[in-house]
């Protein structure tokens, strides 16, 4: 999800595209806290949702949006690192 990410920043990858892959990550998600799932949604449902307006016309930041997924994929690995180490 992380190249997914890097891809989709760099225009390599379209929002749809990466909103299905951060969607198909099951076993992420299922490997997680029950929060990280609704707000995972709730950042692709803003991110397609700004995808469909230019940026002066949507009220979400595409820009913010992307670094709010990076946060929750730092936040994601954090967590998933601690679970590894005792």
């Amino acid at each position: 999800m992380a190249d997914g990410l890097l891809q989709l920043r760099s225009g390599g990858l379209g929002v749809a595209a990466f909103s299905r892959l951060a969607r198909d990550q099951t076993g992420l998600l299922a490997s997680l806290p029950p929060p990280f799932e609704p707000v995972l949604q709730q950042l692709l449902d803003r991110l397609e949702s700004a995808a469909l307006f230019s940026e002066e016309s949507c009220s979400f930041s595409q820009t913010e949006l992307l670094d709010s997924l990076q946060q929750w994929l730092d936040h994601a690995q954090g967590r998933l690192d601690k679970e590894v180490r005792p």
